[in-house]
């Protein structure tokens, strides 16, 4: 079998390969990357599979011979390094807003103190325009663009309009904070990421008071 492990590298003690994945695929731009890699993903298996994978992303007989070279290998094997703490804040703060919000009587998922298999921590809303002010507090705690408003919008594959927060160094990056949710019941807020536990304390805080003043419904 063939395992997607974006948002899952690290958190539990075991990976797909050691249970019985034949496959397993990620992305450089979330867990396994630290916040460094500026691009790329990932293939571990067995051999056989990598191989024939190999053959097909460059050329039979070249196969894993050729690939990535200059300033790409160096922040992809630096990330790479400093994964684990970065991941290790990343859980710190879902753990945190976990707790947070389930006291401000919002339900998560998954709750506090239960097993977590990702990096990602949902918050049920439950109100269109506080997922949307959500989002944009989170927005304000970026190191990048933290003065731009998201606004939802639809966007290709979605059947719903969508806002995303998340000014991140690098584009798409899902191990650096952001946020984003479809507009549509029960409007839930999905977070993740940080490079660091302040951060994200910062961003849970703005986003709580960005919501403070609507009632609810």
């Amino acid at each position: 079998c063939m395992v997607d492990n974006c948002y899952c590298e690290m958190i539990e003690t075991l990976e797909p390969g050691e249970v019985g994945a034949d496959l397993t695929a990620g992305s450089l731009i979330k867990n396994p990357g630290g916040g460094l890699a500026r691009c790329g993903g990932y293939l571990v298996g067995k051999k056989e599979y990598i191989a024939a994978a190999a053959w097909r992303l460059t050329a039979p007989g070249l196969g894993r011979d050729i690939g990535a070279s200059q300033e790409f290998n160096r922040t992809a094997y630096q990330g790479l390094f400093q994964a684990p703490l970065i991941v290790g804040q990343a859980v710190k703060g879902a753990e945190l807003a976990a707790e947070f919000f389930s006291h401000l009587g919002y339900e998560v998922l998954p709750k506090p103190n239960q097993p977590r298999v990702d990096i990602v921590q949902a918050i049920c809303l439950n109100q269109p325009d506080k997922l949307i002010s959500f989002c944009q507090g989170i927005q304000k705690a970026c190191p990048l663009d933290a003065m731009f408003i998201p606004e939802p919008a639809m966007l290709p594959g979605y059947e719903h309009p969508v806002i995303m927060a998340g000014g991140t160094f690098i584009q798409g990056s899902s191990i650096e904070l952001s946020a984003d949710g479809p507009i549509r019941p029960p409007y839930i807020a999905y977070l993740q990421g940080g490079l660091s536990l302040a951060q994200i304390k910062l961003g849970i805080l703005l986003a709580a008071q960005e919501i403070s003043g609507i009632p609810s419904k």
